[in-house]
């Protein structure tokens, strides 16, 4: 038996959607040689993750061994693919290998970051391989809602793998790379080892429509629309940008970009030469002289981000333009899950403008760029596999997509974060489970998910906060009342009394009664002050705040 081994590891992206992490290895156990496939993000919430600004994948188990890591090949420039690469890379070190217009976005992340743009190196296509330790490595092109997507031949000596990356198959793209069934059949004519198929659409029975069938009907929406007409999508979907904005000048209407991520990727687009024939468009300025009826604005914040375009106009105006009754505002999106309450809370506050709103429920606006479950069993048909690894999904999504595949005949496995698995047999096999988590950038700095960081925060949301304020003597007895400070909490207790009154009082009664064993020691006495809070407010409020007690000593 060969005393190496072939594993596959995801650290982000595989039982859930976003923050995308793979890790494939070869070698002698715990000392393979190792290639990272994305460093993406997932996006915080109000509910687990306030104030937290970008969610990475916990990249400690890679770190701890850096020197073996031979290169990370980022498949495409979405965020969840290439989003952490900028906060990550100086804890790995590797060289960065991409296509040219993900490289482009990559260089702009590690620039923002303060990191060298030199550590990105731009790779072309399938045929041309990136030589990675014992692994070859070449992209290739695949169809996608960004441009220059790729999946990955992942070469090694114990067989050939196929990483798909995000997909979908569209034989007319409009921007970007059109699915080429012949190319990915001769990758797979002399056998695959493992496919590790994207599985986000599984459960979606239809074939995956084309980005080019929405040039009709967005032109015809945007002729019979009487005001101004605002489309809201994901800034890196070039392609739908192009279709809208040609459907806008087709209907006689100016285009006007707003907001920094859309104007950052079509320039990215342009630079790379993948953008051609855009309709020209208007500054923010120039277009308040423009009559309604011939105005178009594509703006950013299709899944409700506070701050986007999209959010400011529903609140008001942004950069000088308004929205007025009559006016279409089109989401040519689909919500991802869990941003729904900020998307709806937009419409709502567009519908009170008197604006109409137009969403992608009909699906007449918006095509996905994954493929849906008939086009994965096409992929799966192209490639016949030895076996299947679903990744890019949650846990249901990935069961689903074994069944399938075991339907057909193929052995699969359901391969979460941090369940190592060994491909060097017939079959994949569970080899170890690694501690997976989230790292949150927090302002400035990045904070675990287990250092209570957010924990306390999401107590502080919850339940209010409590300061007590002592000062000891000399003599170690209290040199006057306690007092407290309260944030978040009801001002009037059920007594109709001050809850801060109520509070100083237990407190002050507490301590005329205390030991001197208890008031001599910081510790007992902080946990007793803490106590009579929460009991004290729990009675009068219903709530046991977090409480933070400072004593001062005289010396």
């Amino acid at each position: 038996m060969s005393s190496e081994r072939l594993i596959y590891l995801p650290l982000g992206g595989a039982g859930e959607i976003g923050m995308n992490a793979y890790v494939y290895g070869y070698g002698a156990p715990d000392r393979e040689r190792l290639i990272v496939v994305d460093l993406g993000v997932t996006f915080p919430d109000m509910d687990g993750s306030p104030g937290v600004d970008l969610i990475f994948p916990d990249i400690a188990w890679l770190e701890a061994r850096k020197d073996r890591i031979e290169g990370i090949f980022i498949t495409h420039a979405h965020e969840d693919h290439v989003g952490a690469i900028g906060h990550i890379w100086e804890r790995l070190g590797a060289p960065v290998y991409a296509r040219v217009f993900t490289a482009n976005i990559a260089r702009r992340k590690m620039a923002e970051a303060g990191q060298p743009e030199s550590a990105v190196e731009t790779v072309q296509a399938w045929p041309e391989t990136v030589k990675a330790g014992p692994f070859t490595v070449g992209f290739l092109p695949v169809s996608h809602s960004i441009p220059e997507s790729a999946g990955l031949v992942i070469d090694s000596p114990d067989g050939r793998l196929v990483h798909t990356g995000d997909f979908k198959i569209d034989h007319t793209p409009v921007v970007g790379d059109p699915f080429d069934e012949a190319l990915w059949a001769s990758v797979a004519k002399d056998g695959i080892k493992a496919l590790v198929c994207d599985s986000t659409n599984v459960f979606s029975p239809h074939a995956g429509r084309s980005e080019a069938g929405l040039a009709e009907p967005l032109e015809a929406l945007m002729r019979e629309a009487s005001g101004m007409v605002v489309a809201t999508t994901f800034a890196s979907n070039i392609a739908r940008l192009k279709t809208l904005a040609i459907a806008g000048r087709n209907a006689g209407r100016s285009v006007c970009l707003l907001g920094r991520a859309m104007r950052r990727m079509t320039e990215a687009a342009i630079e790379t030469g993948l953008l051609n024939g855009f309709p020209p468009t208007i500054s923010p300025e120039d277009a308040q002289s423009v009559p309604r009826e011939n105005l178009l604005l594509l703006v950013t914040g299709s899944q409700g981000e506070r701050r986007a375009a999209s959010a400011q106009l529903s609140q008001g105006k942004y950069l000088g333009l308004r929205l007025k009754e009559g006016d279409t505002f089109l989401f040519s999106s689909k919500t991802i899950p869990g941003n729904e309450k900020s998307v709806i809370r937009i419409m709502n506050n567009l519908s009170e403008m008197g604006v109409d709103v137009i969403d992608d429920a009909g699906g007449k606006y918006h095509v996905s760029g994954h493929a849906n479950r008939p086009d994965l069993e096409k992929m799966h048909d192209i490639m016949r596999p030895q076996m299947l690894i679903p990744m890019h999904g949650e846990h249901r999504h990935l069961r689903e997509h074994v069944k399938i595949a075991e339907a057909k005949g193929m052995t699969g496995v359901v391969a979460v974060n941090g369940m190592m698995i060994n491909l060097s047999g017939n079959a994949p096999k569970v080899e170890e489970y690694v501690e997976t988590g989230r790292t949150y950038l927090d302002g400035a700095v990045q904070v675990g998910a287990l250092d209570g960081i957010v924990r306390d925060r999401i107590r502080m949301a919850l339940n209010g906060h409590v300061v007590v304020t002592l000062i000891m003597d000399e003599e170690d007895e209290p040199l006057g009342d306690p007092w407290c400070e309260v944030m978040g909490l009801a001002e009037v207790g059920r007594g109709n009394a001050p809850l801060v009154d109520v509070l100083e009082a237990d407190l002050a009664q507490f301590l005329a009664r205390a030991k001197d064993r208890t008031l001599m020691d910081d510790e007992r006495l902080e946990k007793e002050l803490k106590k009579i809070v929460r009991q004290t407010a729990q009675n009068e409020i219903g709530k046991k705040p977090e409480v933070t007690v400072v004593v001062s000593r005289l010396s």
